[in-house]
């Protein structure tokens, strides 16, 4: 499975740069050539997203060696607003203080899948295993558990649904320009 985020400053634009990427002669050819044998991509998804206000600006570096934890929360009813509360307020800077850096934040946007009750995010880690031992740390931080504890009374339950943080890992390609 290949991951990848691209940036537009409009739906508009976004459109219009695959309406030329898909009439572009080169990419054309090159499609035709690696399809030669049959296709090569099995399924797309697609979904438009938009920065939290909280979100760091996305900044594409390569530094080291490092793991990437795409993690895909589905807030319980009503609750997004509160979840993005909990992360603007407390869980990014708890995240850093257990070693975990923050690269970018994102609700689908109206219209999309998830569109008003999922969060999408993208963490990095030097590792897995120290992606393990941070969130172990991060879980049993009483700031944390404070926040958790906090923001759920307020919303009275939980933020997400059963079974709603989903994690994948992922180790960027070698011509990714974030590494």
């Amino acid at each position: 499975k290949l991951v990848y985020l691209l940036a537009y400053p409009s739906r508009e634009a976004r459109e219009a740069s695959w309406k030329a990427f898909f009439a572009d002669a080169d990419w054309q050819d090159v499609r035709k050539k690696t399809e030669a044998n049959g296709p090569i991509v099995a399924k797309v998804e697609s979904v438009l997203l938009g920065p939290t206000d909280y979100s760091p600006e996305v900044k594409p570096a390569a530094a080291g060696e490092r793991v990437f934890e795409l993690r895909t929360y589905t807030a319980s009813a009503g609750n997004l607003g509160n979840l993005n509360a909990r992360f603007r307020n407390h869980t990014l800077k708890l995240f850093e203080k257990h070693g975990m850096t923050n690269v970018g934040y994102w609700n689908p946007l109206e219209g999309q899948p998830g569109a008003g009750e999922t969060l999408v995010y993208i963490l990095a880690h030097r590792s897995v295993e120290s992606a393990k031992a941070s969130f172990d740390a991060f879980r049993q931080d009483p700031d944390w558990l404070a926040a958790r504890k906090a923001s759920e009374e307020k919303a009275g339950g939980p933020l997400t649904v059963k079974d709603g943080v989903k994690s994948v890992f992922m180790k960027a390609t070698d011509f990714s320009p974030m590494r």
